[in-house]
């Protein structure tokens, strides 16, 4: 077995009651495949674009918000500032969204039990997972989703760092403004 056939395959373990969809191989598949958590794992240029996207469209709610409260025919730079953060709210909710759903996985993927649903919410059972299947699922923990976590963690320093950039600005604009 190829190291990719573990995350394109869906697994079938014959003692195993999770049903299919609920083990978390076949969640990690899923999810790595859907269309808005594939964006973690695109290639960086991809995936920059993608938020680069989300932020130019926060602009069409942050920008008439920020127009309203700084004119930018009198307040360019406070325009510019206040409407970026704004648009980057949405970059921000994003990234919280692909973490969410990535550490759902992730925590699946690494327990040693499992809880499932036979078949309604009135009748969870725990399993727990055989040696080589948590051996398995924490290689791909290792290997697929952990860089996955790197690169939101960077995400997010890299916008932590604009955000501090635009408030020193902002406060050296107020500073100015009040001499």
């Amino acid at each position: 077995m190829q190291p990719d056939d573990v995350t394109t395959k869906k697994i079938s373990i014959s003692s195993c009651p999770v049903p299919a969809d609920q083990q978390p191989l076949n969640e990690y598949r899923e999810l790595s495949e859907s269309g808005f958590y594939r964006w973690g794992s695109m290639p960086v240029g991809q995936y920059t674009r993608k938020l680069l996207w989300v932020w130019v469209w926060g602009w069409l709610v942050a920008g008439p918000v920020a127009a309203g409260s700084f004119p930018i025919s009198k307040y360019p730079l406070k325009f510019t500032l206040l409407a970026s953060a704004g648009a980057s709210v949405f970059v921000w909710l994003t990234l919280a969204r692909l973490y969410v759903g990535w550490f759902h996985v992730r925590s699946r993927l690494n327990s040693p039990a499992i809880f499932y649903e036979e078949s309604g919410w009135y009748d969870g059972q725990v399993w727990e997972k055989p040696a080589e299947v948590l051996t398995q699922d924490r290689l791909v923990v290792t290997y697929q989703v952990q860089p996955v976590f790197r690169r939101l963690y960077w995400t997010v320093a890299v916008l932590g760092a604009f955000f501090l950039v635009g408030g020193l600005l902002w406060v050296a604009l107020a500073i100015h403004s009040a001499s």
